[in-house]
């Protein structure tokens, strides 16, 4: 596979794209990603993200460089220096943490109506993660919360997943190959 990646890239098939991961701090996004890259590349330990983190990953036809941005409050205010760059985004949803919902709700909408991405038709990949735990929300009933039936003007998906098994992250990255071979950024 070497071989045919290399070929690939020489002729233009292996597209690079950039992909900002969002979410609340302690949503799984790190853990997403590290479930994303080959496995022995992966980490054994996972850290809080502290600012940002670049991460690495490919898939058949894409090669992803993945900026993995602190969810804490103090760091939110980074994000949007990264938008511009972007071709894709990652928005991660802890599900089992009702409380923040709300929250989540609000970091999502000042990223929609941040002029460097409201009038950029960039695709947006929600993983509901944490489905595991106890008491978690369906996709359906976190993509309700964040009213996500009102973005119009990008292409959407939500994926119930577990990061922890991998669970639900492959349909959500095909999903998302599919929407950046379709779509020029």
């Amino acid at each position: 596979m070497g071989l045919f990646d290399k070929l690939a890239g020489w002729l233009g098939l292996k597209k690079e794209v950039n992909v900002l991961c969002l979410g609340l701090d302690n949503s799984g996004k790190t853990t997403i990603i590290n479930r994303l890259k080959p496995s022995n590349a992966q980490a054994q330990d996972i850290v809080p993200t502290i600012g940002f983190s670049i991460e690495k990953f490919k898939t058949s036809s894409l090669s992803f460089t993945v900026f993995d941005m602190s969810g804490q409050g103090r760091y939110r205010n980074l994000w949007e220096h990264y938008y511009k760059e972007g071709q894709a985004i990652i928005f991660v949803i802890d599900s089992a943490d009702k409380l923040r919902m709300v929250v989540a709700k609000e970091e999502l909408d000042t990223l929609l109506n941040h002029p460097d991405i409201k009038h950029r038709r960039i695709p947006i990949l929600f993983f509901a993660n944490k489905m595991d735990v106890r008491d978690a929300l369906s996709s359906v009933k976190v993509s309700q919360l964040l009213c996500l039936e009102n973005i119009k003007d990008k292409p959407w998906h939500i994926c119930a997943t577990d990061a922890l098994k991998g669970e639900g992250l492959q349909e959500g990255v095909d999903w998302l190959q599919d929407q950046i071979k379709t779509i020029k950024t």
